[in-house]
């Protein structure tokens, strides 16, 4: 089973209200204590119900998770990635978007922009159309070009991806179901 399979399977956990996860003590803290070696790198949105441990049945050391508000990103955000690849040979990336996003639903309603939060709706606005009303599908358009803003923006990341040393996956996570669904799988 790969990365991404053991992800989607620990999601079952967590959809069936059967999670498995054991390292979530402070035994597995004090054994991780001087190094990590995490299973996949996840981007995803500061949202308080967006808990990629919990919603991909994972304990502590597992998943190095970087959060901003809508998945966005900066430099910092893309070091951060760089880092966690380049440090730590984590072999999966996850752009993790979702339902009723706040951030995405901010923008569409400030299409001319707003003097508030310009650097996180602008890059909302990149994907914004008159074709696409829904929110959920604008967050999902929105995580995937998150994804090829950071593919086209890291060269670490590039050569990782071109090398088939990392696999880059967007998925998003439904608040009805409790499911992820991958929306690409390049």
């Amino acid at each position: 089973m790969n990365e991404t399979e053991k992800l989607l399977e620990g999601n079952k956990n967590f959809v069936n209200g059967t999670p498995k996860a054991e390292n979530k003590c402070l035994k597995t803290l004090q054994r991780l204590a001087n190094g990590q070696n995490p299973r996949a790198i996840i981007l995803t949105c500061s949202d308080s119900r967006v808990v990629p441990e919990i919603i991909f049945d994972a304990g502590i050391g597992e998943l190095f998770v970087i959060r901003t508000a809508g998945a966005t990103i900066g430099e910092n955000v893309i070091e951060s990635i760089e880092f966690a690849y380049d440090e730590m040979k984590i072999p999966l990336l996850v752009i993790l978007g979702h339902d009723n996003c706040g951030v995405v639903t901010y923008a569409a309603n400030h299409p001319d922009g707003s003097e508030h939060f310009h650097d996180i709706i602008s890059q909302v606005h990149k994907i914004l159309d008159c074709e696409t009303l829904c929110y959920n599908e604008l967050a999902k358009k929105h995580t995937l070009n998150i994804t090829e803003i950071i593919k086209k923006n890291s060269k670490i990341l590039k050569q990782a991806i071109d090398e088939n040393k990392l696999e880059v996956i967007s998925a998003h996570f439904h608040f009805d179901t409790g499911l992820v669904t991958i929306l690409n799988n390049k």
